[in-house]
């Protein structure tokens, strides 16, 4: 039986000196365990932006930067933000990074076009006041894309997700890193409320057009909108 999930700032503080003690090997790990598809999620993300070149992204949560990589490949300006200095000295980016608090970014008003995330909803202490911090920097008619892991509706590939994604993943990340923070992963989707609720929270923050997309059969999902 899984011990309770930390809440409010013991959460917090977990999650930073989890990441701090995962980034060096960070970026292997997830190659393996996705088979890659992380990185064509993250592409497949950028071009949902449907945002210019030169665009002024916000890569949040941005670890080592591959998000921001790819929005520099797109020819956008993406920036970084987390709060895990382990993860901001591991990154492979010539972007700026910028160690803060997701939950209130160092920046003016509606000072952004984009803002990106990839798969660190589920690790936020307050759901609702991020999306609320990411409408409050997206200028209107900027877009959002944020990547999240997910489950399938299919019986079998949620009977066969589940499989790897407790048991297998744990295992991967036990030979290649840490065990216990490659346990803490999949415990952690529990943190992610039910699809639909998770819409209704980005249409209330201030993202009326926002919307679920499916990918991979249902193991990843693609939550995207435009700031009204």
């Amino acid at each position: 039986m899984r011990a309770p999930l930390p809440q409010g700032e013991q959460k917090a503080r977990a999650v930073r000196t989890m990441f701090d003690g995962i980034a060096r090997r960070y970026d292997l790990v997830n190659r393996i365990m996705t088979f890659g598809l992380d990185i064509w999620w993250r592409r497949r993300a950028t071009r949902a932006l449907r945002l210019p070149r030169g665009s002024l992204v916000l890569d949040l949560a941005c670890g080592t930067g591959d998000f921001c990589r790819e929005l520099a490949r797109a020819e956008m300006r993406p920036v970084g933000f987390d709060f895990s200095f382990g993860m901001l000295a591991a990154a492979r980016t010539s972007a700026p990074l910028v160690q803060a608090d997701i939950l209130a970014l160092p920046l003016a008003d509606t000072r952004a076009d984009g803002v990106t995330c990839g798969f660190a909803l589920r690790n936020v202490v307050d759901l609702k006041a991020l999306f609320e911090e990411i409408a409050r920097v997206v200028r209107p008619g900027g877009r959002i894309a944020l990547l999240e892991v997910s489950e399938p509706r299919s019986r079998i590939l949620r009977f066969g997700h589940s499989i790897y994604f407790n048991k297998i993943v744990p295992f991967i990340g036990g030979l290649l890193s840490n065990r216990a923070a490659y346990s803490y992963l999949p415990a952690s989707v529990a943190y992610l409320p039910p699809r639909d609720e998770l819409l209704h929270m980005l249409h209330a923050a201030g993202f009326p057009d926002a919307r679920r997309i499916s990918l991979t059969g249902g193991v990843a999902q693609l939550l995207v909108g435009t700031r009204a």
